[in-house]
């Protein structure tokens, strides 16, 4: 019974609130971060800097700010990757029309933008829901794809239409290398994992999770549903704008408006679904499981073709991951509805039990 909350008495309120309640969890996160923050830096290659690690932390960012709308909140959004391009191309004009723009508030006022754009985007939560809120938002997604796209003041007038960052460079630190690009985004999503930890635990928070249980009973006992529909679209469309410029500034370098389209939208709804609403840990938990998938299919698929006499092409693996897609959304929507955070769940339960079966 490694894992037990006996004898772990709170004396105070401010104990009794922590994120982490049982000390097991506070140093198995502490350890965590030190893990990835110090050997990871040292153990990994280049390749899984580029093609893992960091894409990884991005889209757990933009994950996590999908959740706080979808599984907090109860808004069903399929706009995810406008907001993204909205955070990515505001930062870039902030960056290119200011001069001596530094390149963390650059991201912030990219977030911002996408915040401003979220709330606009989400003034039709206040009339309508489900399935009609989702065309609303996939209308978004279409509209800013038609204006990066059409529009050349955005891209400054780029004859490609895409647009690239120089150096990035923070407080004298170049952000160059590999390493250095996967620690600065690991900054970044440490601490707004911490943000959006305190912002699910505190009274809007609770605003969000009660307009997702029953919008009326909200109202009746005296939550604005305009305010917290409203917030919760802001937050979320920070949190992606956010995501989206790390995306474009650390991961790709260089981009056009297809890297953010709707095609990016639904991948994160579906990092959502498997990873479980209305989580934190949930975000990341699909956010690994869309990264990885994709490059253990393309390792797996082939070397089993290869044992039964079967050559698996580079398209056949590309259907192959669509179809396990689409089965593992069906699985879990019917089977375990939370993701994989209720089944992380269980398990820490069990281990508080073990070694008795009940």
């Amino acid at each position: 019974m490694f894992y037990r909350e006996n004898g772990q008495f709170k004396t105070s309120y401010a104990a009794d609130q922590q994120i982490f309640t049982i000390a097991q969890d506070k140093w198995f996160v502490w350890g965590l971060i030190a893990f990835a923050a110090l050997a990871v830096p040292m153990l990994a290659d280049e390749y899984m800097f580029r093609a893992i690690l960091i894409p990884f932390l991005v889209l757990s960012l933009a994950a996590l700010g999908v959740n706080l709308l979808v599984g907090y909140c109860g808004q069903i959004t399929l706009g995810a990757g406008a907001f993204m391009a909205i955070g990515a191309y505001a930062a870039y004009n902030f960056m290119v029309r200011i001069d001596g723009m530094p390149l963390v508030l650059a991201m912030l006022l990219g977030g911002a933008a996408a915040a401003a754009f979220g709330i606009l985007f989400g003034i039709p939560s206040l009339r309508v829901r489900g399935l009609y809120l989702a065309v609303a938002t996939l209308a978004a997604q279409f509209l800013c794809d038609w204006a990066f796209l059409r529009i050349g003041w955005f891209t400054n007038y780029s004859s490609s239409g895409s647009v690239s960052v120089a150096k990035l460079e923070v407080l004298g630190w170049v952000v160059d290398s590999p390493v250095e690009k996967y620690l600065f985004c690991l900054a970044f999503v440490v601490v707004f994992a911490v943000i959006a930890k305190n912002l699910t635990r505190a009274a809007i928070g609770r605003q969000w999770m009660a307009i997702r249980d029953m919008d009326v009973a909200a109202e009746v006992i005296g939550i604005r549903p305009m305010f917290a529909k409203l917030s919760a679209f802001a937050v979320s469309s920070f949190f992606v704008g956010v995501a989206g410029a790390l995306w474009g500034f650390v991961y790709l370098g260089s981009w056009e408006p297809a890297a953010f389209s709707v095609d990016r939208s639904f991948q994160l709804l579906f990092m959502v679904i498997i990873g479980g609403m209305g989580s934190v840990m949930g975000s990341f938990f699909g956010a690994a499981f869309i990264v990885i998938l994709p490059i253990f299919l393309n390792q797996f698929l082939p070397f089993l073709g290869s044992l039964v006499g079967v050559n698996v092409s580079t398209a056949g693996v590309s259907h192959a991951e669509f179809i396990i897609f689409g089965s593992l959304i069906i699985f879990f929507l019917i089977v375990e509805p939370h993701g994989l955070a209720r089944l992380w769940s269980i398990a820490k339960q069990k281990l508080r039990l073990w070694p008795f079966p009940h």
